[in-house]
């Protein structure tokens, strides 16, 4: 007993120095949806060079089929957004070149032409790919948490 007394106390006092540390990917992964997040926010448009090169399978939270998004992304604008990306984890797949991330997505937003969602929350799971230096998405998969909303557009609209 007393040499588990020991060990856990070692442990206590060494804790912050087994903490968890994120990986580079998981770093870089983790910053490129929050500055992504940022961007739509500040500019209440999406971004046009988040995509992979070639392109993207999609879910949204709002339903339907599966959207095949082109390199140049999702054309959206909104009159009004603001939404945080919540307990982020990414699993690198490949260190410095693929990883999943699942993350919540929670806020508000009101698209151009579009009804206002006040409540927007999901889960989204989404697959980057580190393209020349810059880590890009290749696929996503937004659900609604039960009490929140998803987006109202089902369809890419060409």
């Amino acid at each position: 007993m007393r040499g588990f007394a020991t060990l856990v106390i070692a442990g206590l006092a060494l804790g912050p120095s087994l903490a968890y540390a994120q990986t580079q990917t998981e770093q870089e992964v983790t910053q490129r949806i929050l500055e992504s997040a940022e961007y739509v926010t500040t500019n209440l448009m999406g971004e046009t060079d988040n995509y992979s090169r070639h392109g993207a399978l999609e879910f949204w939270s709002s339903g339907g089929l599966l959207n095949e998004i082109p390199p140049s992304g999702r054309p959206g604008e909104w009159d009004a957004i603001n939404i945080t990306p919540k307990h982020i984890k990414v699993i690198p797949l490949v260190e410095g070149q693929a990883a999943v991330a699942l993350y919540y997505s929670e806020g508000m937003m009101k698209p151009k032409g579009s009804a206002g969602v006040s409540n927007y929350l999901t889960r989204v799971t989404q697959v980057f790919v580190k393209e020349d230096g810059q880590w890009k998405v290749r696929s996503s998969h937004w659900s609604a948490v039960t009490g929140g909303a998803g987006t109202t557009q089902t369809v890419l609209e060409n």
